[in-house]
């Protein structure tokens, strides 16, 4: 259904956009309905919403709010209640026609959705398989989670969500709140004044040392020091909100307690702080570890979680409410540090390995950014001996080995790797029409150039027509002549391309395929040797 409708909707868009403008040709509310109905005069809700969800979109996204308002009210109002026509239809989805549009020609930045979501969906139960590691003890609110809840969300930067697991249970931020507030200084203060406070590079030591760089400041806003230098310059909880798209973020007061009671070394850090002056003029040191601990105690869910960390996969943007949340300056700051401080001293493990920016946490949360694509959360209470969450960990792994999608991978020169920003069918399409376009203009260097690069020269199109039937078919001597002696082709196309040249009347190419199949028409003995010496040819042809 989802290929019938992109199909449908491109037709129309590409080759007759102004129709549509001036109504000569169906709407695109008209074509959506025509192309989910399927001839027939109504539309199941069910099937339309099904079809959205394919797409990754959500029905509870705030983008679609007026269309699944409309759709209840019509429901509630109309005695076909699961049924639409076109015009109940039209009704419901023309308040947000150009998101739908755009969903379902899948012109989101993952076009095939399902698809992708069976690779984490596959992802996820492999990493749901590793054991060992040991829940966080120190206080009991992190103690009380059980070491077999396990979950993973995604949301892309265009608003696709996708959930597995134990994705749904609060637990706190701890330390993957860190480049958040981070973030929100930089957007409020400035990189130069926030750095005034706090460097820039990773410490080598555990993240909760007392120890400061040459400059007498926290080496970088990812270590406990540099964190409660930031909370002195930010108000958050606002922030908070509008990065998850006002999605789930809470408070849990216990753990604020017990963080407070059994912070004796941040408080042994913060008095140093102080004694160094690392703090702005006045700033209450007390109040500002309370505050340190109130963030770290922030509630969370892996979806809510997900949405934050697509904010900043998108430049800033809430990718589900559209608002700008954050500067590009400070989203851009914060995954560089990201990248190099994130995941306590296995940082350059990670960045080596996965290499995208995350951070990680001792509730177990890991925040992980792909730039320009998604944003995920990683949940499971077991950490590592370092301190991250050992099946998150395993995961990202294995979602760089699948996809992609590390910093330094080749976006054109990959051979074993996926890439879901590709739409497979589409490049397969295009490479049809490229291959016969330059064989119907003649054009031998392109040719050239696709033999070069490894296409294959005997594609075909709907119609089982192939470059060489093409350029017969125009005359084209040069080009029959590079098909025929530099690349392999068909046996079984030379009576039809010799009978479609003398239709045409083009003789000379009649000729030299005549020719060609009475020189090259191999034997049942000779097989191995023509082949041989067809290869060779091929070669020196492209040469």
């Amino acid at each position: 259904l989802i290929e019938l409708i992109c199909t449908n909707l491109s037709f129309f868009l590409f080759f007759f956009p102004s129709k549509v403008k001036q109504g000569l040709l169906p709407s695109l509310e008209d074509l959506l309905f025509y192309t989910i109905a399927e001839g027939q005069e109504k539309i199941p809700v069910h099937k339309f919403i099904t079809a959205l969800k394919s797409t990754g979109l959500r029905t509870s996204d705030p983008r679609l709010k007026e269309c699944m308002d409309m759709l209840r009210l019509t429901l509630q109002t109309t005695s076909d209640g699961v049924m639409l026509d076109k015009d109940l239809f039209k009704k419901c989805v023309q308040s947000n026609i150009v998101l739908l549009t755009q969903a379902f020609r899948r012109k989101f930045v993952i076009p095939d959705f399902m698809s992708f979501t069976s690779h984490i969906d596959e992802l996820y139960e492999s990493a749901k398989k590793q054991s060992g590691g040991k829940v966080a003890d120190y206080i009991p609110q992190l103690a009380k989670f059980s070491p077999d809840l396990w979950g993973v969300s995604l949301c892309t930067v265009d608003g696709q969500r996708h959930s597995v697991g134990d994705t749904k249970v609060p637990f706190c931020l701890q330390s993957c709140v860190k480049p958040l507030k981070y973030a929100i200084a930089v957007n409020d203060l400035g990189t130069e004044y926030v750095h005034r406070y706090v460097g820039k590079e990773p410490s080598g030591l555990r993240f909760n040392k007392l120890f400061l760089n040459e400059d007498d400041r926290p080496h970088n806003p990812m270590v406990n020091a540099g964190a409660i230098v930031i909370t002195s310059l930010i108000k958050v909880m606002q922030f908070m909100n509008k990065m998850a798209g006002n999605e789930y973020v809470g408070f849990s007061n216990a753990t604020f307690q017990s963080e407070r009671e059994s912070g004796d070394r941040n408080f042994a850090i913060g008095y140093y702080l102080k004694e160094k002056k690392c703090f702005p003029e006045g700033t209450d040191m007390v109040a500002i570890l309370d505050f340190y601990f109130q963030l770290c105690s922030i509630e969370v869910t892996c979806e809510s979680a997900s949405v934050m960390a697509a904010t900043l996969a998108n430049g800033g943007f809430c990718p589900i409410t559209g608002e700008r949340v954050l500067s590009p300056e400070a989203v851009r700051n914060t995954l560089s540090l990201m990248h190099s401080c994130g995941m306590y001293d296995f940082s350059g493990q990670f960045a080596f390995h996965v290499g995208l920016p995350a951070k990680s946490g001792v509730a177990g949360g890991i925040l992980l950014v792909v730039p320009n694509v998604m944003g995920l959360m990683c949940w499971s209470p077991p950490l590592d001996k370092m301190g991250n969450s050992v099946k998150g960990i395993h995961f990202c792994h294995d979602l760089v080995s699948l996809c992609n999608f590390h910093n330094y991978d080749n976006l054109r020169h990959f051979a074993k790797k996926l890439d879901p920003r590709r739409e497979g069918g589409d490049q397969r399409v295009k490479s049809v029409i490229n291959l016969l376009f330059a064989a119907y203009t003649g054009d031998v260097s392109a040719l050239r150039r696709f033999a070069l690069s490894g296409m294959d020269m005997e594609q075909r199109d709907y119609d089982s027509r192939t470059a060489l039937h093409v350029a017969a078919a125009e005359g084209h001597v040069d080009v029959v002549k590079f098909l025929l002696e530099a690349c392999k082709s068909h046996w079984n196309v030379f009576r039809i391309t010799s009978t479609v040249s003398l239709h045409f009347g083009h003789h000379d190419v009649f000729k030299i395929l005549q020719e060609y199949q009475v020189q090259y028409t191999p034997s049942e003995d000779s097989n191995n040797g023509k082949e041989n010496r067809t290869v060779h040819k091929n070669l020196d042809g492209l040469l």
